[in-house]
């Protein structure tokens, strides 16, 4: 019995995991937290009721419990973004039990997440961004890891992608041609178009690789051999942002914002962007170019008969 629970809330909730991974492509990183989260709750309630939590107990869960709970990670120091996305695995879970067991869970789904104040991504100046690319590429220990570092980053800076996604490209990718197909999250499909430099960059690091690599080969090795891992671009680019005097903003993320940011400022189009990005709604899109009203404003101005 893992913290509390029974074999069959356990199996339950391996088997909500499961349901989220088949049905909406959540990613392994993404079905780790969940589960990480709703083993937290179990866990407390696990305490606050001295009793192991099977499926009966989760079913009686009571609108007290869930204020002492969240009280319980306001206590333990927990952000309020933090605290939500808790109780959002949660509420998640609640509903996909409630509905396969067929038991009330208004109790846990009116609980009511803190309040807290999204940050508006911050994007780099088209200068800095290019700053960091040939950073991450001079200070590589080898010239190929250098070469490597640099299409990485070239690759979420010039296409726009996530982090998991370029280092998602296989040998079937290669060479790259005008557009990539990309399978991002939720297994949504889009198409990138492939600017020259990265194109570019990306042949130059397969020329310089001392690995080869296959068809079904990752693109981007580490140093012995195996796939790239995240954390390694997140060390070298921190190492060039320190090296550029930028601020902790500037993450292999924030390349991803400059590249939305960058092609808005442009002129284009928020819908084109979205599609570039592969968000599912505009509004994340509108965020993650930080759009402001002035901007707004200006192509409102430029773009309305009325104006």
């Amino acid at each position: 019995m893992t913290l509390g629970i029974s074999a069959q809330a356990r199996d339950a909730l391996e088997n909500w995991l499961a349901s989220m991974a088949a049905l909406k492509g959540a990613s392994e990183n993404t079905l780790n937290a969940y589960r990480a989260d709703v083993l937290d709750f179990i866990a407390f309630m696990t305490n606050h009721y001295a009793e192991a939590q099977g499926l009966g107990p989760l079913s009686r869960i009571t609108v007290s419990d869930m204020r002492s709970w969240m009280a319980h990670l306001r206590g333990q120091g927990a952000a309020p973004r933090s605290a939500a996305r808790k109780l959002s695995a949660v509420k998640s879970f609640y509903r996909w039990l409630s509905e396969r067991e067929g038991f009330e869970a208004t109790s846990v789904l009116a609980a009511r997440a803190p309040r807290f104040q999204k940050k508006l991504p911050r994007p780099l100046s088209a200068d800095a961004a290019r700053a960091v690319i040939d950073t991450v590429g001079d200070q590589g220990r080898a010239d190929w890891i250098g070469a490597r570092d640099a299409a990485v980053v070239t690759l979420l800076y010039g296409c726009g992608l996530r982090i998991s996604e370029a280092l998602g490209l296989t040998g079937r990718d290669l060479p790259l041609g005008d557009v990539l197909r990309i399978v991002g999250k939720g297994g949504k499909e889009r198409i990138v178009p492939v600017i020259p430099a990265a194109r570019e960059a990306v042949a130059r690091y397969v020329k310089m690789a001392p690995f080869p690599i296959g068809t079904h080969d990752p693109v981007f090795r580490g140093a012995r051999g195996g796939p790239l891992q995240a954390r390694m671009v997140q060390k070298v680019t921190a190492a060039a942002r320190m090296q550029l005097g930028l601020p902790s903003t500037a993450t292999p993320h924030a390349m991803r914002h400059s590249f939305a940011t960058h092609l808005l400022e442009a002129g284009g189009d928020l819908r084109a962007i979205q599609e570039l990005l592969g968000h599912s709604s505009l509004s994340t899109t509108q965020a993650y170019t930080a759009v402001d009203t002035v901007h707004l404003m200006k192509v409102y101005e430029k773009a309305h008969p009325k104006a």
